[in-house]
């Protein structure tokens, strides 16, 4: 199992994601450094894959080569934000399939509200991906978690943009086997739940919406 918590603090993503937190920055803008920056990330949350090998034919001679072991990946979108991580995932992994998961934070008791799921068959022989933007109380992500393993995933991962301590705590203490990769462990969360110093709400900033 990879480490529970991992900050990619490479050079490239620092500098893209500094620019995302910049409050002047445009929704076009912002939603093309997300998608650049989840390229970036799903190298991280995507090694230690299985493997196996397959014979091919290289145009000097046979071999035993490298390939990606067991049925595709599935990746799966904690709604709505998510689609933001999930597009520039799937450019990367074109054949894996895709599944959403629908959530919303009730602003007065920060819990979450599920109003859609739909995810991949099989989910017990797949590397589960979920990608969420934010993990700032952790309560959605917590939940998504739940339903991924009543739908049958076993091996999990969680890829987002930003964390706050309390949701790497209680992502942790809920789904302890779920590796967590992120950009950014910023300081706390607001007295209303929002991440400090954060980016302001990443659907909002992505869709131009208030």
């Amino acid at each position: 199992m990879q480490e529970h918590f991992t900050l990619v603090d490479h050079p490239l993503v620092q500098h893209k994601l500094t620019k995302m937190r910049e409050k002047s920055t445009s929704s076009a803008v912002f939603r093309q450094l997300l998608r650049e920056i989840s390229h970036l990330l799903a190298y991280e949350v995507t090694r230690g894959l299985p493997m196996t090998t397959t014979p091919i034919e290289t145009p000097m001679e046979a071999m035993e080569a490298p390939v990606l072991k067991g049925k595709k990946l599935a990746l799966v979108s904690i709604l709505r934000a998510g689609n933001g991580l999930l597009d520039g995932v799937l450019e990367l992994i074109p054949s894996a399939r895709v599944g959403f998961v629908g959530l919303y934070r009730d602003e007065k008791t920060l819990q979450p509200v599920q109003y859609y799921f739909k995810v991949p068959k099989d989910l017990e022989q797949r590397v589960v991906i979920a990608v969420d933007p934010m993990l700032a109380t952790g309560n959605s992500s917590v939940k998504a978690i739940d339903l991924l393993k009543e739908a049958g995933a076993k091996d999990i991962r969680f890829l987002c943009l930003l964390a706050a301590p309390e949701g790497v705590a209680r992502m942790k203490e809920a789904h302890p086997d779920v590796a967590i990769v992120s950009a950014a462990l910023d300081r706390q969360l607001s007295d209303i739940g929002y991440i400090l110093p954060g980016l302001g709400d990443a659907g909002d900033r992505m869709f131009g919406t208030k």
